[in-house]
């Protein structure tokens, strides 16, 4: 039998994380294994328990969600832990942040269970759970807060067609439009997206996209 998904609940209402941990633990394949209320505990736990996946609220109080992603998941965390942020704010500015602090998914507290369940597998699974195209909107409208990398896309260790990839990636593309635009299998674009994030040590596409904007593959 397949271990269950561990799953820490962090969020400063305490019917809320009751609530969660209740949906969460009736599944057979996910296991809250803790939970807290302030997101230096947060960070705390996600670094004891090693979670699968870390369900984040962004308003708490010691550490708010967002930096307590950061802490967990964001550039030169040596084990990164995927995070799920939830949050009653549906602003442009929160998802943002969020993504650039390293989270994997975002959604709203007032969505149905089942898309709670859903984005928790999905994210365990190494997915982002954003839509490619809401992503690249975002970043698109916060692109100038990006700062650039120091190195250009000719500097990338990648090859042509992977840079190719991943301009259609950071455009908001499918990996069955990027097939058709490229005139190739779905299973070869495939390849080269997950090779493309190896390459660049990247958990999913949601990185990918704000990855390629830093480097000018996009603007």
């Amino acid at each position: 039998m397949t271990a269950p998904i561990r799953v820490l609940v962090c969020d400063d209402q305490a019917l809320i994380r009751t609530g969660l941990t209740t949906i969460i633990n009736a599944q057979d394949d996910l296991e809250v294994v803790g939970e807290c209320g302030d997101g230096r505990t947060a960070v705390d736990l996600g670094g004891r328990l090693r979670p699968d996946v870390v369900v984040m609220d962004v308003r708490m109080p010691v550490l708010n969600g967002i930096e307590a992603t950061r802490l967990l998941a964001g550039a030169g965390v040596p084990h990164p832990v995927k995070v799920l942020v939830v949050t009653t704010f549906n602003l442009d500015e929160y998802v943002y942040e969020a993504l650039r602090a390293g989270a994997s998914g975002f959604l709203l507290k007032d969505a149905p269970p089942a898309q709670l369940l859903h984005g928790i597998r999905t994210v365990a699974a190494g997915t982002a759970l954003l839509d490619p195209k809401v992503t690249r909107r975002l970043v698109g409208r916060y692109a100038a807060r990006i700062r650039p990398a120091e190195h250009g896309p000719r500097d990338l260790p990648l090859t042509p067609r992977e840079l190719e990839v991943l301009r259609l990636i950071a455009e908001g593309l499918s990996n069955r439009e990027i097939a058709e635009a490229l005139r190739l299998s779905q299973e070869t674009v495939k390849t080269f997206v997950s090779r493309i994030l190896t390459k660049l040590g990247l958990r999913d596409r949601v990185q990918a996209v704000v990855y390629a904007y830093r480097h000018g593959l996009v603007v």
